[in-house]
């Protein structure tokens, strides 16, 4: 259980760091100008086709936001995916600088490099996404809970490995993904649940990537030392 609640608690404690709400701003600003974005072309895209006056425009208006909203709902799941992803060195270098100042920098990533994998992991959990909402769909009932599984494991596994990846070949850190699948898996399962709720959902990018960062750390540690090590530049 400690596994478990450890690497989340740890993250929550830490949320008054400076670094942590520099990039909570950062991606509320961007969550904020994607909804907007949203909106704003939900209601161009009806005012283009419906050509509409008078009251009929102003209930076309109407219906356009309120799909804007609920798809800006849904698709939060995989926007903070990608969030998180492109924020993710400076909340992993804040988190190890406090818990684990022993360990040598990480060699940054490319900002290219850095987008390509904010890009696949939130394609990743869109497609996901759209599985769990067939399954919702198709088994009401079940497929709830089916979902909520599938985005767990989409959001768990994407972001452990981006944040392992930080030190580590993906091979490797797909070694250590396996030896911690489950309190990986148990992280997902938290965000994916947090993503349902509102403003609670805005802290995942950066509580997210915190307590994956404890996982890895967990997780090698588990390993024994003539497994997997976290290493720097050139590791």
């Amino acid at each position: 259980m400690n596994a478990v609640v450890t690497p989340i608690a740890r993250a929550l404690g830490q949320i008054d760091d400076r670094v942590f709400l520099k990039v909570l701003a950062q991606s509320l600003g961007l969550s904020a100008l994607v909804f907007f974005a949203l909106h704003a072309a939900a209601i161009g895209i009806v005012h283009g086709i419906l050509a509409w006056h008078g009251p009929l425009a102003w209930i076309a208006d109407l219906l356009g936001s309120v799909a804007a909203s609920a798809l800006a709902l849904w698709l939060f799941l995989p926007l903070a995916a990608i969030i998180a992803s492109l924020f993710l060195d400076p909340i992993a270098r804040a988190v190890e600088k406090r818990w684990y100042p022993h360990l040598p920098p990480a060699a940054g990533a490319s900002i290219l490099s850095q987008v390509g994998v904010s890009l696949a992991l939130g394609v990743r959990v869109l497609l996901l996404n759209i599985a769990a909402l067939l399954l919702v769909l198709l088994l009401p009932g079940p497929g709830l809970l089916l979902g909520w599984a599938v985005a767990a494991y989409g959001l768990g596994r994407g972001l452990f490995l981006a944040v392992a990846m930080r030190r580590m070949t993906r091979t490797a850190a797909e070694q250590v993904y396996g030896a911690g699948r489950w309190t990986v898996l148990a992280q997902g399962a938290a965000m994916a649940l947090s993503a349902t709720i509102p403003l609670l959902n805005l802290l995942i990018p950066v509580i997210g990537t915190a307590a994956m960062v404890h996982v890895l750390d967990r997780t090698v540690a588990r390993m024994g030392p003539n497994a997997i090590r976290l290493t720097g530049p050139g590791g």
